[in-house]
């Protein structure tokens, strides 16, 4: 077995690593740092996100400094102010038992004053992103005359994060001399121009196929019909109790909603997008990393650089635009050689980019069925019996209330006992998911054919609303636009017809009078929406009357995510996840 003493580091190099609990090097590691420690050559490294590049380039950049000369010796940009300070402390960390060796983290969101502050002071490794550092550049305040190696972390990330024009400006200011060292998950066309612009003859190494998936990491899909998205994503993460995961959305409206949505339903979510305060981007990560948050909501340039360990899950809520951008998205998971699922939720017109993202990636995608409610409501069940089999007891502190307790359980059966206990968790999930209707696509529907194809069989009537497409309305909206207005649940609710400034739905007949009692105060953009008996399956009731203003006048509605029966089981309660020791988060609604 290769050791980290075989690669050559020396003694307080290994001591660092050794208090760290590292054993033995990962392949990009064991097959980068013989090579990075002759210092005299450029170097391209491909690997996926958590295979342990920052170590790879770490050591070797530690090694060779000369500790006695307090200049910039090194430089390290990476594309975010996470990833920067993740860098900034593993480094600190490596050279421990190195000497007095400076680093200073340069990064936007910050003050700059005290990052001058501490380059004034003199430091051999400057660890930044392009932005802030170019400001500094600008400023006069920093000195790369004395800089032998610099390495550029999560390249395509930079590049896709729109920092090319800044890397070559501040490339433009290191010597003509340095080293350089590459590092990233993929080799798109604008890295290898870098590559080509910046170094000379590099050493190139690929661990794993150029742009493939970790070995570690499952691809799942599933395929639903667009409006039922939301309620399969709240079925897979019911049905992962222990799940730990980041949700990718492509918009941030669309991750804020998401987020506010399982919030409402009762899940420790939140969003992390662009609109965010670096002050508020930090809480939220920092909830994250301390396991308060179940997932997070994320849009990919907010989640560049988020290196948080033990991330089981990452969902794709909207598959990316670029493909290479998946690589990514999974990466968050399956980091340091543990195991992680990546899933997508996709509508039937996305299996053909899910086959395009299985030849970029080299791995196959298995197709999922989204869990019933009698799947879910078992695995929660059991989900509680593991926690509580696990759970750590403090003899000590339980002590003074077991008389007590044992006195309230007296006349209870150890069987009737953990039958009760059981059923407290079990009871509202059975509940909630009570007639849980199927919600997988079928493959041998049309895509557009989901509610049209329930034939009326006697258990529904169908009415008439006066809303239709030109107000914007799809059968999704409509189906969500009902259930909002009336509490009933989907799948109380047929057929949709949707037409120009009318539509047609049948709805179950015993939820009839509910659904005309509710719309009888109901306005819409100005006007009265109105529900009547349809007597005529083409044609609009004859009591009709004048439509009036269109809906597009009253500006945009807010989209409504919550598809399947409201609050998830136990919204009310406060809910710790993870299985660590940290005390539950408090959600406030």
């Amino acid at each position: 077995m290769t050791t980290f003493e075989s690669l050559g580091l020396q003694e307080p190099i290994l001591k660092g690593i050794t208090d760290l609990g590292f054993v033995s090097p990962t392949p990009i590691q064991e097959q980068a740092i013989p090579v990075l420690l002759g210092g005299d050559r450029d170097f391209v490294g491909l690997a996926q996100t958590g295979t342990g590049k920052t170590a790879a380039f770490g050591l070797p950049l530690l090694q060779q400094l000369d500790l006695k000369l307090n200049k910039v010796q090194g430089l390290v940009l990476c594309p975010t102010r996470e990833l920067c300070l993740q860098i900034t402390n593993d480094l600190k960390n490596f050279s421990k038992h190195l000497g007095d060796v400076g680093i200073v983290a340069v990064y936007g969101g910050s003050s700059i004053v005290q990052q001058l502050r501490e380059l004034k002071r003199g430091t051999h490794i400057v660890v930044a992103t392009p932005g802030r550092l170019l400001d500094i550049i600008d400023r006069g305040a920093i000195n790369f005359e004395n800089v032998r190696y610099v390495v550029l972390d999560e390249a395509d990330e930079m590049l896709n994060m729109g920092f090319q024009e800044d890397i070559n400006n501040i490339l433009s200011n290191t010597p003509d001399t340095k080293t350089t060292w590459l590092f990233s998950a993929t080799m798109p066309q604008e890295v290898r121009r870098i590559a080509k612009k910046y170094m000379e003859d590099p050493f190139e190494l690929t661990v794993g196929t150029k742009n493939s998936g970790n070995v570690n990491i499952e691809h799942e899909y599933y395929v639903v019909r667009p409006r039922d998205k939301y309620a399969a994503l709240k079925r897979i993460v019911d049905y992962n109790p222990e799940i730990f995961g980041i949700i990718f959305t492509r918009t941030k409206i669309e991750s804020q909603e998401i987020a506010e949505s399982l919030i409402k339903d009762g899940y420790n979510a939140d969003a992390l997008h662009g609109d965010l305060t670096q002050q508020q981007r930090d809480k939220v990560m920092k909830r994250f990393r301390e396991r308060a948050l179940q997932v997070l909501v994320a849009t990919d340039v907010a989640a560049r650089g988020i290196d948080v360990d033990n991330v089981t899950h990452v969902i794709n809520y909207d598959l990316p635009d670029d493909v290479e951008n998946y690589t990514h998205r999974s990466g968050r998971t399956g980091r340091a050689g543990k195991s992680g699922i990546s899933i997508a939720i996709i509508s039937s017109r996305d299996i053909g980019k899910i086959r395009q993202i299985e030849r970029v990636i080299q791995k196959k995608f298995v197709k999922a069925e989204v869990p019933d409610g009698f799947a879910v409501c078992e695995k929660q069940l059991f989900g509680l019996v593991h926690k509580v089999h696990n759970v750590a007891v403090n003899e000590e502190q339980i002590a003074p209330y077991m008389e007590r307790i044992n006195e309230e359980f007296a006349e209870m059966s150890k069987e009737e006992l953990i039958k009760r206990f059981a059923s407290l968790e079990f009871n509202q999930f059975l509940e909630y998911y009570q007639d849980a209707p199927d919600l997988n696509m079928k493959e041998d529907r049309k895509f557009g054919e989901d509610r049209g194809l329930r034939r009326n069989d006697g258990r529904f009537t169908r009415l008439f609303i006066n809303l239709g497409s030109v107000d914007d309305f799809n059968r999704g909206d409509m189906l969500r636009y009902l259930c909002d207005n009336t509490g009933i649940r989907g799948n109380k609710i047929g057929r949709i017809d949707l037409k120009g400034v009318y539509s047609f739905f049948e709805v179950e007949n015993d939820e009839v009078s509910k659904v005309t009692e509710a719309f009888k105060k109901v306005e819409y953009n100005g006007r009265s929406v109105r529900i009547e008996m349809s007597q005529d399956s083409d044609r609009r009731p004859r009591t009709g009357g004048d439509r009036g203003p269109r809906s597009g006048d009253g500006g945009p509605r807010k989209r409504s995510w919550s598809s399947e029966g409201g609050s998830r089981p136990g919204a009310s309660r406060e809910r710790s996840f993870g299985g660590g020791s940290k005390p539950p988060y408090k959600k406030k609604y």
